[in-house]
Formats: structure tokens, C-alpha cells, sequence
């Protein structure tokens, strides 16, 4: 459309400037019938000149324009590939796999009531048959982390390829920019990209770190109850 424009213009400036010539150095009827006079004609040429000059500057301004529109539609063409839906996508998957943990959640409340109650104090020191069962609950407790950290380890996996693909058009897009806006879209989709990708090592980081608290948090527990059953093995006798 802009190019259209450019070419319409160049026209009509020249059918303009061709008219003007045209009746600038064309003598009156009146003039043919007497002798010509040089200094009318040099003063017609002279006028002509002028008038091409005025119509060149002004061929000039209106192909300025033009190509400044021009120039203006490509910086607010948007981009045509977007993955941000794709990317929302894959950090969904990552959370849901998150919020599906097993026996202990990512919540501080959870987590400090599920010690109270089976990892310190009491829950070290009661009956023989308490004891047994919190040792059993507590060992279910680490192989569900594991478990967890397993499941998140394959979905971040799984978004690699995704994340592969939307980077390989993004760079495609970006060289391929025809303006300013599409250029800053292609770089804004590039960082949410990298976002998406630091919230998946965030994720496993978490997922691995809670699986090996739990079993630290576990080992503890045995060293605390084998103390308290020598203890009392002791005091027996």
C-alpha cells in the first residue's frame, strides 16, 4: 500500500512539472503573430526553471513522506509467531506437578506440623509400636520426595523440546524483523522463554532439595530413636 503510494506521487509530481513547463515557455497566441522578444522568453525560462525546482523539492517531500510511512508501518507490524500461550503452558505442567506432591506439601504449615508429629519430640520417644509407625511413616514419607522429584524431573524434561522449537522461531523471527515493534516482541518472547526455563530449574532444584531433606530429616530420626531404644535398653537392665 505504502509502495503504491511512493509511485502515485512520483507521478503527479512529474504531470505536474510537465504541465508547468509546458505553459511557462509556451508563447501566447497574440505573441505568434509579432516578433519574438528575448528577454520575455529568457524571463519564461527562467520561470520555468524556478517552477521545476519548486515541483523537484516538492517530489522530494512527498517521496520523504511516503517512505516515512512506510518506515512507520513496519515499526508497528506486529509480530506473526507468538509462543507466550505454548510457554504458559509448560509452567502450568511444571506447577501442577508441584502441587501434586505426595504426603508433604511445598507449605510451611504443612511441613512444620508434619515434623512435630513424626519426625522430633514425642514422636521419637513413644511406645514401641508408636515408634515402629512413624519410622514406617517417615520412610514413605522419603520415597514419595523421590518419587515427586522424578515426576518433575520428567516434565522439565519434557518442555525441553518445546522450549527448543519456540527459541529456533524466535530467532528466526527476530532476524527476520521488519520493524521496531516486532523486533521487541521477538526479544520479549526470548526472555519469557528464558523465564519459563529458569522456573522448570527452580522447580526440579525444589523437588530434588525436598527429596533430600526428607531423607536427611529421616536418617536424623533413626540416630534419635536408636539413642532412646539403647537408653531404655539400659535402664532395664
Amino acid at each position: 500500500m505504502n509502495a503504491k503510494l511512493l509511485s502515485r506521487a512520483v507521478a503527479i509530481g512529474l504531470f505536474a512539472t510537465t504541465s508547468l513547463i509546458a505553459v511557462a515557455i509556451a508563447p501566447p497566441a497574440q505573441a505568434q503573430l509579432v516578433v519574438k522578444d528575448p528577454t520575455n522568453y529568457t524571463q519564461n525560462v527562467l520561470q520555468a526553471a524556478r517552477a521545476l525546482q519548486q515541483i523537484n523539492n516538492q517530489i522530494t517531500q512527498i517521496q520523504q513522506q511516503a517512505q516515512s510511512l512506510v518506515n512507520e508501518g513496519r515499526n508497528l507490524a506486529s509480530l506473526p509467531f507468538s509462543s507466550l500461550q505454548q510457554l504458559q503452558q509448560q509452567v502450568q505442567r511444571t506447577q501442577q506437578l508441584l502441587g501434586e506432591a505426595q504426603r508433604i506439601a511445598y507449605e510451611v504449615q504443612n511441613v512444620q506440623q508434619v515434623f512435630e508429629t513424626r519426625y522430633r519430640g514425642a514422636a521419637l520417644s513413644g511406645t514401641h509400636a508408636e515408634m515402629v509407625a512413624n519410622a514406617n511413616a517417615r520412610w514413605q514419607d522419603s520415597v514419595a520426595a523421590f518419587e515427586d522429584a522424578l515426576r518433575v524431573q520428567a516434565g522439565v524434561v519434557g518442555n525441553i523440546d518445546g522450549a527448543r522449537t519456540a527459541m529456533d522461531r524466535l530467532i528466526s523471527s527476530s532476524q527476520s524483523a521488519t520493524g521496531a515493534l516486532q523486533a521487541a516482541q521477538a526479544g520479549n518472547q526470548l526472555l519469557a522463554l528464558q523465564s519459563q526455563q529458569l522456573a522448570d530449574l527452580t522447580a526440579l532444584v525444589a523437588a530434588q532439595g525436598r527429596a533430600q531433606a526428607l531423607e536427611s530429616a529421616r536418617t536424623s530420626a533413626i540416630e534419635a530413636e536408636s539413642r532412646e531404644r539403647f537408653r531404655r535398653f539400659r535402664s532395664r537392665n
